[in-house]
C-alpha cells in the first residue's frame, strides 16, 4: 500500500511540475505568460528543443490536419507544397539574400501571422522550431510577433543574445568553448593575455581586445568601434524586421504609413551618422561605389558562424568585375539606369502601367523602386519583371553572387546579413550610390519657398547647449547561447557555465538643449533638431548645400506653444525614439517573472526597445581638443496628417508597438524638412529656425586591455625602453599623462 502511495505521490508531483499546455491554458494566457513562452521559443535555438511544453505542443500538433485555422488557406498549401519538396535543413547558414531561401521563410512567417488566434501561432511556432531551420525560424518568429496583433507588449530578447555568432569575434568565442571543455579550468597565464576573468558569481568575462589588430586591413578599420557596435547593428536589424522589403503592404501595420519614405530616410540618416564618425577619424568623403573599378578597402569579419563557417574576408583591392560576374553587373547597372532615367523624366511604366514620379508623395512609389518591388496586384499583370530589389542586387556583386553561386547552401558574406550589413565599408559606399537616386528625386523638386519656411510670429530667441563630451566605456554582452549545451544542461534546459563579453563601445556624457521661443499666440508646433558637420576633414567650410545630406536629426517633437515666451528643454536621454541599454534577456525573464503588471514594466524600462536608436550614438566621438560642429533648430506649425490618432503619441501607453522611430510621421512635411531639398539662400533663413556652432570634445582614456596588449606586443622590442608601458592593470578606465598629452585610446 506504501508503494502504491509514493508512486501516486510521485505522479502528482510530476504533474504538478510539468504543466500540460492545451488549448484552453494557451487561450488563457496574460501578457506575462505569453512574454515567457516566447522566450523560450527563442532561447539555445541552436541546440534541441529544451522545453517539454514546445516539444509537447510541436509533436502532436498536424498542420496538414488543421489548414482550416488560418485565415489564408492558400499560403498553408502553399507552405505544405514547400515541405514536401524541402526546407532549408537545421544547421545550416540562413541568409535571406537567396531566393529560394527568402521564398521559404517568407512562406513560415505567413503561417505564423495568419493564424486565425493565439492557439494557432503557438501551435505553428513550435511545431517550426522542433522540425525547421532555426535561422528561419527565429527570422519568421521575430518579424511575426512584430506584427501581429495579440503580440503586441512582447519583448524579443535582442540579437546578439539569440544568435552571439554575428556579434562576437571567433577568437572570443573560441576562449569559451576552451573554458568550456576544461569545466573552468583557468590558466592564469592565458587568462592575463586573453583578459579572461572569473566573478563571484561563476560568470566568466572574456575581452574582446579591440586592440588586437591583427585583422585590420586600412585605415576604415578606425571606425571598427562604430560600425561593429552591437547596438548600432540591432537598431538596423529591427528596422528591417518592422518594414521587411519583401512585405506586401497589406500586411504592414495600420500604423506604419509613409512606409517607403521612411526606408529611404533611415539609409540616408545612417550614412549621414557614418559620414560625421569619419570626421571624427580624419577620413574624406565616403568613396563612391564604381562598378568598373576595384574596391580598394577590404574588411575582415573575424566571424565564424555556428557550423564552422567563417565569414569571408574580402582583402584590399579586390576586383569583382570579372567574368562571373557580368550577368549581375550588367542587371545592377540596368536596373539603375531605368531608375535614374525614369526619375529625370518624372514616370515610369511597368507592364503597360505608368508610374508618376513628379510629386512629393511620389516618394512612395521611388523606395518601392529602390528597396522593394512593385506588387503584381500593383500591375494587374500575372507576370512581374522589373526593380526587384536593387539594393539585394548591389550587394551580390561584391559579395554573395548567387546568379552563378550555388543558390541554396551558401557561404554567405557580412553584407548577406542584417545583423551584419553595417559593418563592412563598401555597404556605405552602395548606399551613397542608392541615397543618390533618393536625392536626384529631391532635386526634381521645387525649393521651399518663405512661406513653406516661415511662422508667422514665432522666433527662437536663444539657444544653450551643455558641454558635449564623449568617451569609450565597457559593456558586458551575454554570450551563453554561443556556446554548446551538455546532456546534464539539455536536461536542465540552462547553460552551468555562463559566458560574458567585454566590449568597448563610445558613449557620451548626458547633455541638455535649452532653447528660448517666442510666439505671438497659443499653437501646436512641431520642433526639429539637427546636428552636422561645419567643416570637412581638411578643416574647409563646406557649403550648405552640399552639406544639408549630412545633418543628422537628433530630435523631433509636437509641441504646444504658449502666448510669450516658451523655455523649452530637452535632456539627450528623452529624445525621440532613443533606447538605453537593454536588459539581459536573463535579467528580463527574472523581472517578469517576479513582478505583477508586466505593461508597467514595459513603459519604465522598454519605451523604444524595438524602435529606437542607441543613446550612446546620438553624437560622433569628436577630437580631444574639439570637432567643430552646427546644431539647427527649427519651429513650425503643426499639419496634422488627415485620420491620425495623435493619442498614439502618449509616453504613458501600454502599448509598445507603435513606431516611434519618427514622430513627425504625424506632420504632413517630408522627412528631413527643411534639408530634404535644395536650399534657396534668399528664401531660407527665418526668425523660427536658428544655427548655432558647437564643439564635440572627446576624453582621451587608457584601457587596461590596451595596457595588457602592450605589454605583450611590445616585450623585447628594442624601442621598448623608449615606450611607456604601465605595469599597474586595473579593471577601470585609467588617465595617464605621457610628455604633456593624454594618451590616445584610438
Amino acid at each position: 500500500m506504501k508503494a502504491i502511495l509514493c508512486v501516486v505521490l510521485g505522479l502528482a508531483a510530476l504533474a504538478a511540475a510539468h504543466v500540460v499546455y492545451d488549448d484552453h491554458t494557451i487561450v488563457n494566457m496574460d501578457v506575462k505568460e505569453r512574454q515567457i513562452f516566447i522566450l523560450k521559443l527563442l532561447n539555445h535555438v541552436m541546440e534541441p528543443v529544451v522545453y517539454k511544453e514546445i516539444e509537447d505542443i510541436g509533436k502532436n500538433f498536424k498542420i496538414e490536419d488543421n489548414v482550416e485555422l488560418y485565415t489564408k488557406q492558400d499560403c498553408v498549401k502553399t507552405f505544405l507544397t514547400n515541405l514536401k519538396f524541402g526546407f532549408l535543413p537545421r544547421g545550416e547558414v540562413f541568409t535571406l539574400n537567396i531566393e529560394r531561401q527568402m521564398k521559404e521563410v517568407i512562406t513560415m512567417f505567413h503561417m505564423l501571422y495568419y493564424a486565425k488566434d493565439f492557439v494557432t501561432f503557438i501551435k505553428t511556432a513550435c511545431w517550426m522550431r522542433m522540425y525547421l531551420n532555426e535561422g528561419m525560424f527565429v527570422y519568421a518568429l521575430t518579424v511575426a510577433v512584430r506584427h501581429r496583433d495579440d503580440c503586441r507588449g512582447i519583448i524579443l530578447p535582442p540579437p546578439y543574445e539569440i544568435y552571439p555568432y554575428y556579434f562576437v569575434r571567433a577568437d572570443v568565442i573560441q576562449r569559451a568553448y576552451m573554458l568550456k571543455m576544461k569545466k573552468g579550468l583557468i590558466d592564469h597565464k592565458l587568462c592575463d593575455l586573453y583578459g579572461i576573468k572569473k566573478t563571484d558569481k561563476d560568470v566568466f568575462i572574456i575581452d574582446e581586445n579591440v586592440f588586437d589588430r591583427r585583422h585590420y586591413l586600412n585605415d576604415e578599420d578606425r571606425l571598427r568601434y562604430f560600425t561593429e557596435d552591437i547596438d548600432l547593428n540591432t537598431y538596423y536589424y529591427y528596422f528591417h524586421v518592422d518594414y521587411p522589403f519583401w512585405m506586401k503592404d497589406e500586411v504592414t501595420h495600420k500604423f506604419m504609413f509613409r512606409r517607403w519614405e521612411l526606408t529611404l530616410y533611415v539609409y540616408q540618416q545612417i550614412l549621414a551618422r557614418y559620414y560625421m564618425e569619419r570626421l571624427s577619424n580624419g577620413l574624406g568623403d565616403i568613396t563612391t561605389f564604381s562598378w568598373h573599378k576595384p574596391i580598394r578597402k577590404g574588411y575582415w569579419p573575424w566571424l565564424m558562424l555556428h557550423n564552422g563557417v567563417e565569414l569571408p574576408v574580402r582583402f584590399n583591392n579586390y576586383v569583382f568585375n570579372d567574368d562571373k560576374n557580368v550577368g549581375v553587373i550588367n542587371l545592377a547597372q540596368d536596373y539603375e539606369r531605368i531608375i535614374n532615367e525614369a526619375i529625370i523624366k518624372g514616370y515610369v511604366e511597368i507592364n503597360g502601367l505608368r508610374f508618376e514620379l513628379t510629386k512629393t508623395d511620389d516618394v512612395e512609389t521611388l523606395g518601392k523602386l529602390i528597396y522593394g518591388t512593385i506588387d503584381k496586384h500593383d500591375i494587374h499583370k500575372t507576370r512581374l519583371t522589373a526593380y526587384r530589389y536593387m539594393l539585394i542586387m548591389m550587394k551580390a556583386v561584391v559579395g554573395l553572387n548567387y546568379f552563378t553561386n550555388d543558390k541554396y547552401f551558401v557561404m554567405p558574406t557580412v553584407l548577406d546579413h542584417y545583423q551584419t550589413a553595417l559593418r563592412d565599408p563598401v555597404f556605405y559606399q552602395l548606399q551613397k550610390r542608392l541615397c543618390y537616386l533618393f536625392m536626384l528625386f529631391k532635386m526634381r523638386l521645387p525649393s521651399y519657398t518663405h512661406e513653406d519656411l516661415f511662422f508667422p510670429g514665432v522666433k527662437i530667441d536663444n539657444i544653450v547647449v551643455d558641454k558635449l563630451v564623449t568617451y569609450f566605456d565597457d559593456y558586458f554582452m551575454d554570450m551563453t547561447n554561443a556556446v554548446t549545451l551538455n546532456y546534464d544542461e539539455l536536461k536542465k534546459t540552462k547553460s552551468d557555465m555562463v559566458f560574458f563579453v567585454r566590449k568597448r563601445r563610445l558613449n557620451h556624457h548626458p547633455f541638455k538643449i535649452v532653447f528660448d521661443v517666442n510666439s505671438d499666440k497659443a499653437v501646436d508646433s512641431v520642433v526639429r533638431i539637427f546636428l552636422g558637420p561645419k567643416v570637412d576633414h581638411l578643416g574647409r567650410l563646406i557649403d550648405l548645400n552640399k552639406n544639408r545630406v549630412n545633418f543628422v536629426e537628433l530630435d523631433s517633437f509636437l509641441y504646444k506653444l504658449n502666448t510669450g515666451k516658451n523655455t523649452i528643454t530637452r535632456n539627450s536621454y528623452d529624445m525621440h525614439n532613443l533606447v538605453r541599454d537593454r536588459v539581459m534577456t536573463r535579467d528580463l525573464w527574472k523581472k517578469v517573472d517576479t513582478i505583477t503588471d508586466v505593461k508597467d514594466l514595459l513603459i519604465k524600462d522598454l519605451r523604444n526597445y524595438h524602435t529606437g536608436f542607441p543613446t550612446r550614438l546620438l553624437l560622433p566621438k569628436g577630437h580631444v581638443g574639439g570637432m567643430k560642429m552646427m546644431l539647427y533648430i527649427i519651429v513650425t506649425p503643426l499639419r496634422i496628417v488627415d485620420g491620425v490618432d495623435v493619442g498614439i503619441l502618449d509616453t504613458n501607453r501600454k502599448d509598445l508597438f507603435v513606431d516611434f522611430r519618427s514622430t513627425v510621421l504625424l506632420d504632413k512635411m517630408p522627412l528631413g524638412f527643411p534639408f530634404d531639398r535644395h536650399i534657396d539662400l534668399t528664401k531660407f533663413f527665418t526668425p523660427n529656425m536658428k544655427f548655432l556652432d558647437v564643439f564635440i570634445y572627446h576624453k582621451k582614456q587608457v584601457c587596461d586591455m590596451k595596457t595588457r596588449w602592450d605589454r605583450y606586443v611590445l616585450k623585447n622590442y628594442d624601442m621598448v625602453d623608449r615606450t611607456t608601458v604601465l605595469d599597474d592593470f586595473k579593471d577601470v578606465d585609467i588617465e595617464t599623462t605621457v610628455g604633456g598629452k593624454i594618451k590616445d585610446f584610438y
